[in-house]
């Protein structure tokens, strides 16, 4: 009896020793991600206001593209794959260099500066495997606490750049090994996403949460128009995806010298740019994601536009992320099928950001919080149904080729495949 009252002892001391030791593992990391991020946030924000008020200089981008190449070289870093290399460290199959933080936080407010179509979610992502990388060594973890820091760093950056703590913590759960999660993550993911999340709000950040116009009621008809939007979102999700992989690859082949492909790329972008007209393509496009969803309008092509400005600007070297972009790609042909399918189009503009969400990043239950911390709860059952139905008609595919899917999206068969970016 006495035995089994002191083992019952030593197990209750050794949960209390792992809750203390990752609430302050992810106190520090969540607090440090939350500052970095919230300074790139700024940063960007001011790089963003300040190209929408002398637009000429994105006439400079090509130039800015040659900085960003030469950096990297110069630090030897040309050959680092950005956030594949981050969702490797989770695995413990690669280590993140610190110097990839202050690398990418500077690219990728260059590249928004002079115009780029990226996000920023790719950068943040980075900068947090570094400093989890750097938890790891600073804290001598072992193999099983070190994929754990990874993932906490990655829910905080996360939750920094989105407001969104739960889609965060679940984002990191999801999104290294598709089928599987691990659970003994999920506090020190947690923590650390709030604590990110409410860093930002000690900066002033706005949460940057959407108000819907109206919702439409759960019925049979809302449930299977909300499926059809779903449906080709996923569709073009996938083309999303093959497209930046296939148009990285064609650049390389076509430009072997990285100065050449990145400022061909820059000059494309440019010509495009003003021949158009308009700069809605250019950085993050939340104007024309927030006239989406909060205003029901968008123009009817400008998904399209959008690709191809995301996938140039990508495919020849400048930095950023693809969720934004993915979001905004969401968002425009969300309204437009809305107006198709006589759906309210500032809310199929949202199910379409949830869609598109979930078919690049294939984290279902993620894209689910997201719908929730972005939109509101009302309409759960509608936005649950398009981000499971994006899951299943993506397929394979994902922005992340390091990504692993485990377990069939098919059935109950264990496949232990990469995600997929060409046909």
């Amino acid at each position: 009896m006495l035995k089994k009252l002191k083992q019952k002892t030593l197990s209750a001391n050794d949960y209390v020793y792992v809750f203390i030791k990752w609430l302050i593992f992810a106190t520090i990391t969540g607090s440090l991600s939350g500052a970095v991020i919230s300074l790139l946030r700024i940063c960007i924000s001011y790089a963003t206001e300040f190209r929408t008020a002398h637009s000429i200089i994105i006439l400079l981008l090509p130039f800015a593209g040659l900085l960003i190449v030469f950096i990297y070289k110069i630090c030897k870093m040309e050959n680092n794959s950005g956030t594949n290399n981050v969702i490797r460290s989770a695995r413990n199959e690669e280590t993140v260099p610190f110097r990839l933080a202050p690398l990418i936080f500077f690219a990728t407010v260059l590249t928004h500066l002079f115009g780029g179509s990226v996000g920023r979610t790719g950068a943040a992502l980075q900068i947090g495997g570094s400093i989890g990388e750097l938890s790891k060594k600073i804290f001598k973890l072992e193999k099983e606490d070190a994929n754990i820091i990874i993932m906490c760093s990655m829910s905080a950056v996360f939750s920094a750049l989105f407001g969104t703590p739960l889609t965060a913590t679940f984002f990191a759960l999801e999104v290294i090994a598709v089928g599987v999660i691990q659970y003994s993550a999920f506090i020190p993911c947690l923590l650390a996403s709030v604590l990110a999340y409410k860093i930002t709000l000690l900066f002033g950040i706005d949460p940057g949460v959407y108000a819907l116009a109206s919702v439409p009621q759960l019925h049979l008809i809302s449930f299977f128009k909300t499926i059809a939007v779903a449906i080709i979102c996923a569709a073009v999700s996938i083309v999303f995806c093959v497209g930046i992989f296939g148009t990285e690859k064609t650049m390389k082949k076509y430009f072997k010298n990285p100065y050449i492909r990145v400022f061909v790329g820059g000059t494309v972008i440019a010509a495009l740019t003003f021949a158009l007209g308009t700069t809605d393509y250019n950085g993050t496009g939340a104007e024309v994601i927030n006239a989406a969803v909060e205003g029901g309008k968008a123009v009817p092509y400008a998904f399209a536009l959008k690709i191809l400005f995301t996938v140039i600007t990508i495919g020849a070297g400048f930095k950023g992320g693809e969720i934004l972009p993915a979001l905004f790609i969401g968002a425009t042909l969300g309204c437009t099928l809305g107006g198709v399918f006589h759906l309210d189009t500032g809310f199929a503009a949202a199910l379409g950001m949830v869609s598109m969400f979930c078919g690049v990043v294939n984290c279902p239950i993620a894209a689910v919080f997201f719908s929730v911390e972005l939109f509101g709860s009302d309409g759960i059952v509608l936005f649950a149904t398009a981000a499971a139905v994006s899951y299943l008609m993506s397929g394979y595919y994902g922005l992340y080729s390091s990504q692993k899917i485990e377990y069939s999206k098919l059935g109950t068969d264990y496949v232990d495949v990469y995600t997929k970016r060409k046909y």
